[in-house]
């Protein structure tokens, strides 16, 4: 188990509020009865974004990181954030976005960046390395943690994360009865 402050925060933190803010936009997207509204085509960029997450997930869960990693990580965020500015520019023009939801999707842009900090932080030499600075060079291979985090954590987080994927999917199952492009399994 990981001792240092970044790695707990990541673990302790980081990880669960990215959950619970995820659970909080789908639980807005219900009461505004997005399926009605902007539909599938809305749920569709919340399972993209949501699969833009993932893999930075994964690879912080599994991987060593690396200046490699840490790239990725940075091009991931960045998807994610032009993904973000699509999804809300073609909602608000559909549904009701509360106040509400906009501080939960602040959370959501926000959360990223913060764990991506915390990586950074954690490892310093080579996200300095990424830039062709500090004392050793970068790695850019892909290899599993030497010290693998524990079974429990990995097994909560992997569960969560499933979770949260799978509200997602609900919401576009939804989207897509309303549509009649599935039968109507999500009536209320």
């Amino acid at each position: 188990m990981p001792r240092d402050p970044p790695a707990l925060l990541m673990m302790f933190f980081v990880v669960p509020l990215w959950l619970l803010a995820g659970v909080a936009d789908w639980s807005c997207h219900r009461m505004t009865h997005i399926e009605r509204t902007s539909g599938s085509r809305e749920s569709r960029l919340h399972l993209l974004l949501f699969a833009e997450m993932g893999p930075p997930l994964l690879a912080a869960l599994f991987l060593d990181v690396n200046a490699l990693i840490i790239a990725f990580m940075i091009v991931m965020f960045v998807l994610h954030e032009l993904t973000s500015f699509w999804d809300v520019s073609y909602a608000i023009g559909l549904r009701r976005v509360t106040p509400f939801e906009q501080h939960v999707h602040s959370f959501l842009e926000i959360i990223p960046l913060l764990g991506l900090s915390l990586i950074a932080a954690r490892h310093w030499p080579q996200f300095l390395a990424l830039f062709g600075a500090g004392l050793e060079p970068a790695r850019l291979d892909i290899a599993l943690k030497a010290e693998p985090l524990p079974l429990p954590y990995t097994a909560a987080a992997l569960l969560g994360a499933g979770v949260v994927a799978a509200l997602y999917l609900e919401e576009l199952l939804r989207g897509l009865s309303a549509e009649g492009r599935v039968p109507h399994l999500f009536s209320r």
